[in-house]
């Protein structure tokens, strides 16, 4: 039997031959899953597209953290009346009626009420608590809230001295505004309680009643020198040597440069305590 010899040549042939053989058994063991600590393929598409995209852009605007309302002790809510609608003494649609609000004022502008409260009905009917013009101190009733519109918000408060004959306007319960006033004669006084500012009016053609007008929800139970008649107005003046005095048939007078200065501050709306 003929033998060859194992020379340098056969030597490099089996070396190549296991080089061979090994590389064919990874191949096929990556393949079907025996080799896990391979890694695995990169698809060089996907990161050249990540290499391509830009930083994140910060954001423009980052809303703050919410917090609780705060100083709504100061904010008072109101609306106009869209209807005309019995006011009842409580919130059910067979209350009695105590009054019946008009859509406008006797001045000729929209009527409005002060929000107080709200609440449901049995019906689920939505029900209001609002202040109203009335002769009696502090009139307050239930209407539905469909009778009236929008509400309307603000934070000023007017207090009215009888006794020490000052206007002082409050906004978020700081004094913002002081003025000396003039007030109903003793037997015509000005109305005491809680009331509000229902409307403004500057188209009154009579230095009597200065360059601004409010009108308001206190009616006097004897008589104003206010056009609409039994309600009481704050108004200018074209005596201002009568100021302060119980000088009116119960209207608030002021200064005109004082009630100017009060019309850029005070919205209608605004609640109206006399004292």
């Amino acid at each position: 039997m003929r033998s060859f010899a194992r020379g340098p040549g056969w030597i490099a042939f089996a070396v190549f031959s296991t080089l061979a053989a090994v590389s064919v058994w990874a191949a096929l063991t990556g393949r079907l899953g025996g080799n896990t600590d391979a890694a695995p393929p990169v698809d060089r598409r996907s990161a050249v597209a990540e290499a391509a995209l830009p930083d994140p852009v910060p954001p423009a605007f980052v809303p703050p953290k919410p917090e609780a309302l705060s100083g709504l002790d100061h904010v008072s809510f109101w609306s106009p009346v869209r209807r005309s609608i019995p006011v009842r003494v409580r919130a059910n649609q067979n209350a009695a009626v105590i009054a019946r609000l008009s859509t406008r004022t006797p001045e000729g502008t929209r009527n409005l009420v002060l929000i107080l409260d709200r609440r449901r009905d049995a019906r689920g009917t939505l029900w209001v608590r609002a202040r109203f013009p009335s002769e009696r101190n502090d009139a307050v009733g239930w209407v539905p809230r469909a009778a009236l519109g929008g509400y309307g918000v603000v934070s000023t408060h007017l207090v009215v001295d009888v006794a020490k004959l000052t206007a002082t306007l409050y906004r978020n319960g700081k004094r913002i505004f002081e003025a000396q006033v003039g007030v109903g004669m003793s037997e015509n006084p000005t109305p005491t309680g809680e009331f509000y500012i229902r409307n403004k009016l500057t188209k009154y053609a009579n230095a009597f009643y200065g360059p601004v007008a409010f009108g308001t929800s206190a009616r006097s139970p004897t008589l104003t020198d206010w056009p609409a008649g039994g309600f009481v107005g704050i108004h200018g003046t074209n005596r201002p040597d009568l100021l302060p005095g119980r000088i009116s048939h119960g209207c608030i007078r002021l200064r005109n440069t004082d009630i100017l200065v009060l019309e850029r501050l005070m919205p209608v709306g605004t609640p109206l305590t006399i004292v």
